[in-house]
């Protein structure tokens, strides 16, 4: 902003609204705002030092007043405030030849002496900044920007922004820097609507435009992850669509195991199918890993459903940020939702970050969660774990923890629910192969850890056991 400008500007305003009071302050890295009304669209003052020092006379209401005021921070508002809500502008101090600014403020002091405070703007790129500075040679206040002296420079030549002034304006250069021509700023109307006018289009290609810029490559990164993440799941569908087909082999290879038990490579089936086997197994082995995988691709395409609406949410809550500019803000807890979103699943993850921490299993309403190594049944006992739920676990031998979830505070699990329970604590364990096994269970508040323990290790202070068959 060329100086004869700038003190024109600050000129016109002290003309028109004479010891006009400031009714509100903010101030960021950036800017100073002064506001020269009590609504919420009155004018203010914009003292802008980045990306270039200008000063701008936008409403209280307008998208880069509201940019900038929120980049404010409540103690320097208050800081700033203190020193200048409530003032009165008296005077205006500055050179045509020096984008230096002076606004000389009287304010009322608690004890009610009159105060004078100066709020001083150097407008030079690359050295912009705002001092505010007490009366009687008080040391400075406030700052922001670049430190520079209290006294007003003393430039020795004119530079030729101010030269450029007085070949335009002749006879009118004296009028146009007291802020009396309207035409030193294009548009039409007065000056001060010329003014906002021009201020918001300086507004709009100096801040709000290059915020769009952020927000448009912000919108095109997360979309990119999103699509990344529709990719992989469309790729491991495949994969568990693939499996579940298996469950048809499998179901008519157990169908003739007494025909063609122990055959290895392939076999001809009664309906005139023709099975290849996988290398090295026989009829029998290679129909339990068939309905293995065709059970792991059941659990896997009911875990994809629940991703794919994880997804489908990501993708709304983007299209809602976006819409309301607030991408640059992370996105809002849903108030109730039974899925957790994807970002926010680090406490259930392993430590190794190979999937979730624990399985999660429904039966007869009662949650089931089943731990999935030794530092993962730690997490699961002692931190996941209220002291109410109930606790399975294979004796005398390594195995998962299983937590049976209790919000209801019952005395005992029905029981049904405690034998699949134990089922699935035999299951996930060195005894899945083993005939009926011994399981312990009791509550989360009977289990103890002393320190030294090594993982998934624990002390049970009591305990009631019960013998079950393994059953995934």
């Amino acid at each position: 902003m060329d100086a004869p400008l700038l003190l024109a500007l600050a000129r016109a305003q002290l003309r028109t609204h004479p010891a006009w009071a400031l009714e509100g302050v903010w101030a960021s890295s950036r800017a100073l705002g002064l506001r020269w009304g009590r609504k919420a669209d009155a004018d203010t003052w914009v003292l802008l030092l980045h990306p270039k020092p200008v000063l701008w006379r936008l409403p209280g209401d307008h998208p880069a007043t509201k940019l900038l005021a929120a980049e404010a921070t409540k103690d320097s508002a208050r800081a700033w405030g203190l020193w200048l809500s409530g003032a009165r502008l008296m005077a205006v101090e500055g050179d045509p030849r020096e984008r230096w600014l002076g606004l000389v403020f009287q304010r009322r002091a608690i004890t009610g002496r009159l105060e004078t405070v100066r709020l001083a703007f150097q407008a030079i790129p690359g050295r912009a900044g705002i001092r505010l500075d007490g009366a009687e040679g008080a040391g400075s206040r406030l700052g922001l920007g670049v430190p520079f002296p209290a006294a007003p420079p003393q430039p020795s030549e004119e530079p030729p922004p101010l030269k450029r002034w007085k070949e335009r304006f002749g006879a009118r250069f004296e009028a146009a820097l007291a802020g009396e021509v309207e035409d030193i700023l294009p548009g039409e109307g007065p000056l001060q609507d010329r003014h906002r006018a021009w201020s918001r289009a300086e507004a709009e290609l100096l801040v709000l435009a290059p915020r769009q810029a952020a927000l448009d490559r912000r919108v095109a990164q997360e979309a990119k992850k999103l699509d990344r993440l529709e990719a992989s799941l469309a790729k491991d569908r495949d994969r568990h669509r693939v499996n579940l087909a298996l469950k048809a082999q499998a179901s008519a290879l157990s169908a003739e195991l007494w025909r063609i038990k122990g055959a290895t490579g392939a076999v001809d089936l009664a309906d005139g199918s023709r099975l290849v086997l996988p290398h090295g197994e026989t009829a029998e082995s290679s129909a339990q890993l068939w309905f293995k995988e065709a059970k792991k691709a059941e659990r896997g395409l009911a875990r994809l459903a629940e991703l794919d609406l994880a997804l489908a949410r990501q993708r709304a809550d983007l299209a809602a940020r976006q819409a309301g500019g607030t991408l640059d803000l992370p996105p809002a807890k849903a108030a109730s939702s039974k899925a957790k979103p994807m970002e926010n699943r680090k406490v259930d993850k392993r430590k190794d970050g190979k999937g979730q921490a624990f399985r999660s299993v429904q039966i007869e309403g009662f949650e089931l969660l089943i731990g999935k190594g030794d530092e993962e049944n730690d997490r699961l006992t002692f931190k996941v774990a209220e002291n109410t739920d109930f606790w399975l676990h294979v004796a005398n031998l390594p195995g998962s923890h299983v937590v049976i979830r209790n919000p209801d505070k019952v005395s005992e699990p029905p029981r049904a629910v405690l034998e699949r329970a134990a089922e699935l604590a035999a299951f996930h364990s060195k005894a899945r192969d083993a005939g009926k096994v011994e399981v312990h269970w009791c509550r989360i508040a009977d289990i103890s850890k002393p320190r030294g323990f090594a993982p998934g290790k624990v002390i049970l202070k009591q305990w009631k056991s019960l013998r079950v068959y393994p059953k995934g």
